[in-house]
């Protein structure tokens, strides 16, 4: 059986980076799949494939894959200026970040026009 877990973000905007990680991969290495609402900044991301790879010699975890879906839109004017504002203060979050253990998923493909998640 397959199980997913949706996580929105709001559920972990407070926490530090180490503990937003920390989180995620807990749920992953319950054999679950999770789907984020949002995306994790770039060093957020590489602080998660780091932990994993400091724990893939463990017996029941080998490692995980990790997908992202960015949404793309042209903000014009006042709007422009907000979205601007937001992305600094809180880093850009728009889109969906789909991370699952190695031993369910076989690959994520993400391209321009889908996103296919192979599973084993």
């Amino acid at each position: 059986m397959v199980t997913f877990q949706f996580v929105p973000f709001d559920s972990i905007a407070k926490l530090n980076s180490r503990k937003r990680v920390n989180k995620l991969l807990r749920i992953v290495k319950n054999n679950k799949i999770v789907i984020l609402e949002g995306r994790l900044t770039p060093e957020e991301e590489a602080h998660l494939i780091e932990r994993t790879m400091a724990e893939i010699s463990h017996p029941r975890f080998s490692g995980i894959e990790l997908g992202r879906i960015e949404y793309s839109q042209k903000y014009k004017g006042w709007d422009a200026v907000k979205h601007k504002l937001a992305s600094m203060l809180v880093g850009e979050r728009r889109g969906l970040t789909v991370i699952g253990p190695a031993t369910i998923i076989d690959k994520i493909v993400n391209n321009p026009s889908q996103f296919q998640l192979f599973m084993k």
